[in-house]
């Protein structure tokens, strides 16, 4: 037989060999778009970011071109629901309260009582409260009147409420720490619902002359930054000052005229 134009002489069964082996690395090379089904088999997750296969690369070893490699039900949106409903499992509350229509849910109704206790307690636990400031903030969360009074009085009763003592407390405190007068100090409880006789009793602990020796340090504490002003400027800015913390004028030109004094300065009886 002689060999074929162009090429070797073939041997039998050649030729059919050598089409089963294009149809075989054919059919090893996967498709762009569909997945190998041996790799899905494998557990290798079978596409990359680009929409390429990744079953030879995978059994490589080796990243695919094209993207990195994704493993199959990690990540994406499914994934945090998942753990979102994790979370969640056993649990029938919402940070607003519980589900509807959960067991949580179907429970009674609170106690209006409780409520008042809880919301006083948690007040009283931040700074004191007078009885007024208490009956205002039960009253903005709608709690019943009768059940306000209830727990007011007992409050009362057990000494967690107590007037008396918040406005000694409040007169020692923004008196020696404020500088505030009588005046100033009254204004101030009277505004945070303390009556009128426990007002009275409070600011009369303090004495005229500890009122103007802490109207002398004030004066002195503010004269250092008005030494440079003309007198009537700084006379009136002291006066200001002093008037703001509920001095009387009397008591306030006493003690500017006395500092100015010391310095050489003389004051004009009317500084207004």
């Amino acid at each position: 037989m002689e060999p074929a134009l162009g090429g070797s002489r073939s041997q039998p069964g050649q030729g059919r060999q050598r089409v089963e082996t294009e149809h075989d690395r054919s059919e090893a090379q996967p498709s762009h778009g569909r997945p190998r089904a041996d790799s899905a088999q494998d557990g290798v997750g079978a596409w990359s970011g680009w929409g390429e296969p990744q079953a030879e690369s995978a059994r490589s070893g080796e990243p695919a071109q094209g993207g990195a490699r994704r493993r199959s039900g990690r990540g994406g949106a499914g994934a945090r629901a998942r753990r979102g409903g994790r979370g969640r499992r056993g649990s029938d509350w919402l940070p607003d309260g519980p589900d509807a229509e959960t067991p949580a849910d179907a429970g009674p109704p609170a106690d209006p009582e409780s409520v008042a206790r809880a919301i006083c307690l948690r007040l009283l636990t931040m700074a004191p409260k007078t009885r007024a400031q208490l009956a205002e903030a039960l009253r903005k969360r709608d709690v019943p009147d009768e059940a306000a009074e209830a727990v007011l009085d007992r409050f009362s009763e057990l000494g967690l409420i107590n007037d008396e003592a918040f406005a000694e407390a409040w007169v020692d405190s923004r008196h020696h720490g404020r500088g505030l007068a009588k005046r100033a100090l009254a204004a101030e409880l009277r505004h945070r619902g303390v009556d009128s006789d426990t007002v009275n009793e409070a600011v009369d602990r303090l004495d005229s002359d500890q009122e103007l020796e802490t109207a002398r340090r004030l004066v002195e504490r503010k004269l250092a930054s008005t030494r440079n002003l003309d007198p009537k400027v700084r006379t009136r800015r002291l006066a200001g000052m002093l008037a703001r913390k509920g001095y009387p004028p009397g008591l306030s030109f006493r003690v500017i005229r006395e500092a100015l004094e010391q310095e050489g300065v003389e004051v004009e009886e009317d500084f207004s």
